[in-house]
């Protein structure tokens, strides 16, 4: 069955459809859903409601632009939700923001331990990071997403930024530390 034809047996509820249509892209997603997460099984959660939402709305997809790029804008959409109506971001003073990026050296860290450090990053600068240094969103598309102002989303960024540069330093030292 084409991609097409999936799409439009979901329109109709067809669960066969649907499930094939998780099965093709739910690892894709689960990607999407774990870097917005704080952990794997809140990542788990955020799946199954993506692809409820995504269910839901398939009928707005009119095949015009990539599937694959709808379900992954529904599936944000849908991880972000969860944050929208918390109060989580930090509202600071525009002047004292630093663009302090993170800086990796020559060192190689495993794609694990960067998940890692930033899934243990508070929800609100996460998710600030994951979109604006992992998916390319503008400070501007942030705040539009998150319902805060674009200096929230840049004080947001560079404390994240701070707290993974630190956390990084930290891995180092404890790195040397044990070898000697």
């Amino acid at each position: 069955m084409s991609l097409n034809q999936l799409i439009e047996n979901c329109k109709i509820n067809d669960t066969k459809a649907q499930g094939e249509l998780y099965k093709l892209f739910s690892s894709k997603l689960f990607s999407v859903c774990l870097k917005y997460s704080r952990n794997y099984a809140e990542a788990e959660d955020n799946l199954q409601d993506a692809f409820l939402t995504i269910f839901h709305k398939i009928e707005q997809y009119k095949h015009k632009g990539s599937f694959e790029g709808w379900l992954k804008r529904v599936t944000v959409n849908t991880v972000l939700q969860r944050y929208r109506n918390e109060k989580v971001f930090d509202i600071v003073n525009e002047n004292s923001i630093e663009d302090d990026a993170v800086e990796i050296d020559d060192e190689t860290f495993s794609l694990d331990f960067l998940l890692q450090i930033i899934q243990e990053l508070p929800d609100r600068y996460r998710l600030v990071f994951n979109l604006y240094v992992l998916d390319g969103y503008s400070h501007k598309d942030i705040a539009d997403m998150l319902d805060i102002n674009v200096g929230t989303s840049k004080s947001n960024l560079a404390r994240a930024r701070q707290i993974l540069k630190q956390n990084i330093q930290d891995y180092k030292l404890s790195q040397s530390l044990q070898s000697l």
